[in-house]
This record gives C-alpha cells, structure tokens and sequence, in this order.
C-alpha cells in the first residue's frame, strides 16, 4: 500500500445538507446499537483511531460518538510511556484499558505508537521493533477470540491540509490549547512517518484497517460512521430474555 496513491478527498456524492442529514440518522443507529451491546453483555467493541497530528483524530471521536450513552464509553489517548510503564513490556499499558464486555472503548492513537516513534525516532533497536508486529497481531487475535471486536481507523490527510490545521492552531486564539511546537518537528518527517504506516497496513493488517480520507471533516465522519453501524450490526446483539423467577409467563397471564 502506497498512502500517497490514495486520496484524501471524501468520494461521498452528497450535499452538504445531505451529509448532514445522514451522518445524524448514522448517530441515532449508533446509539440504539450501543445499547443492545450494553444489554447484551457478551462482546465488547474496540476502536483504535491512528493518523499524523491534526488528522482529526479527537474531531471523528466527537462527531461519530458524540450521542452515545457515556456509562457504555470510555475513552484512552496514549502519551509518552511513564517510567512505570516502560518497566512492562510495551502492551501491558494497552490491555488494561482494553474493553470489558457490553463497553465500548476508543483509543486516541494506540499500541501502533510503540513501533511508529521508535521506528522514526531511532532509540528502540530495529530487531526490538521487528518483533512487535506480530506480538500485535496475536494480541489482537487474542482480543476478538475473546469478544472483542476491533476497528482500526487511519485518518488519512494531505500535508497540505494538515499544515493549514496546525497554522490555524498559531493564529486562532481559540486553539492555542492545541498548539504543540513538536507537531511541527514531526511534519518535517512526514515521509518517514508514512513509510512506517505503509509497512504496519502490511504487516499488521490480520484485523484489517481502515484508511479514511480525512480533510473533509463531514465526510469523514460519515465513513466511519457507516463502517461502525454495519461492524455493530454484524455483532448479532440481541437485548436480554426478562430473567426473573417471580414475573413468569405464567404470572403475568393472571
């Protein structure tokens, strides 16, 4: 897979209005699907947002999720390992807040992030690294054969757009929260950050990911969205029999 091949432009034919309308109709779906997964109690749903600073990765987390019933959500951004968790191995910060069943659970960047930083950054050994990938592999495998279904999603924006976001960061005052002098040390190695994606969709892609064209916010949301709806759909969640011994059919017949 070559990320430079692949637009970041959304391939939606709707209107503005039309999106709009869609993406709200996806929300209410999301929401009584989360319920069933909450009521059911036998699978839990994992989704793992990855892309470069300013990708939109907190803006797909509000716009698809934003209605849900937050008792049945949480949420994980990963930072910078602690010394705590740099003394375990590099996914036993991971597994601690993956999902429990009935939950769903949204990563904010991911256990991916333990081989993109080494990797570019050069501290971690290149055999350390290599052998990450199908330590992932089988934690993920490991994760669904428990039920737990998994989405990665790659928000995947231009340069040029991204660079427009981090200025807007600089010149609205609104933003500065989200200004980082460091985003801007990483862009200028934007070419071996995409590498290191393309070799990841290669060789961690057993739960395929999701490359979502990204510099388009509305359009953005609506593939994840639908992506999301149909994945729960297929999770065949089902709401509970009552379970009662006293209101038995028979009882309530009187």
């Amino acid at each position: 897979m070559r990320l430079k091949d692949i637009s970041t432009k959304g391939v939606s034919d709707l209107s503005r209005k039309e999106l709009k309308l869609e993406n709200k109709q996806l929300s209410k779906d999301i929401v009584e699907l989360q319920t069933k997964l909450m009521a059911d109690k036998s699978q839990s749903l994992l989704v793992i947002f990855q892309g470069v600073d300013a990708s939109g990765k907190d803006g797909a987390l509000k716009d698809v999720f934003r209605a849900i019933n937050p008792a049945g959500c949480k949420v994980w951004s990963f930072k910078k390992p602690t010394p705590r968790e740099l003394s375990h191995d590099f996914l036993w910060r991971v597994h601690q807040v993956c999902p429990a069943a009935g939950m769903i659970q949204i990563f904010n960047r991911s256990h991916y992030e333990d081989i993109l930083v080494p990797t570019v950054e050069g501290f971690i050994p290149k055999e350390i690294i290599d052998k990450r990938y199908e330590l992932i592999n089988d934690f993920e495998k490991m994760l669904e054969a428990n039920g737990t279904k998994i989405l990665k999603f790659y928000l995947h924006i231009s340069k040029e757009r991204q660079e427009e976001k981090l200025t807007d960061r600089i010149n609205n005052p609104e933003k500065h929260w989200k200004h980082n002098d460091g985003d801007w040390a990483v862009r200028a190695k934007w070419d071996q950050y995409m590498e290191v994606y393309e070799t990841i969709f290669d060789r961690c892609n057993d739960i395929p990911w999701h490359i979502i064209p990204a510099d388009n916010n509305k359009e953005k949301a609506n593939a994840i969205s639908k992506i999301v709806v149909e994945t729960m759909e297929n999770m065949n969640l089902e709401y509970p029999e009552l379970d009662s011994e006293l209101f038995t059919p028979e009882y309530l017949s009187k």
